[in-house]
């Protein structure tokens, strides 16, 4: 069974819609697709906090990444300014999802 994996809207998706969406498509009920979807997003961010990467092959990779320290502007006072370095999540999609839209 082929599942589109996105609508294209002029609104982004929120979570409760998000969830009767996963529910129709699968044939769950509300409350099994809000237990799977918190399930994905709790294991998701417990690799991401390991360190791992989390690949979902034809959507795509999520990852941590080290952003360098740099200098910015602070657009109200036009004051340069350091920025710390930090780790942020990137993701990087994979083929099925860029064909898609």
């Amino acid at each position: 069974m082929k599942i589109s994996l996105l609508t294209i809207k002029s609104i982004p998706m929120n979570k409760a819609e998000l969830i009767s969406s996963i529910a129709e498509k699968a044939g769950f009920t509300k409350v099994q697709a809000k237990i799977a979807l918190d399930a994905f997003v709790c294991a998701t961010t417990e690799a991401l906090t390991k360190g791992e990467k989390v690949s979902l092959v034809g959507f795509g990779t999520f990852a941590v990444v080290k952003r360098a320290a740099r200098k910015g502007r602070n657009p109200q006072t036009k004051k340069e300014m350091d920025i710390p370095a930090k780790n942020v999540i990137k993701f990087k999609p994979g083929t099925e999802l860029t064909g898609t839209i």
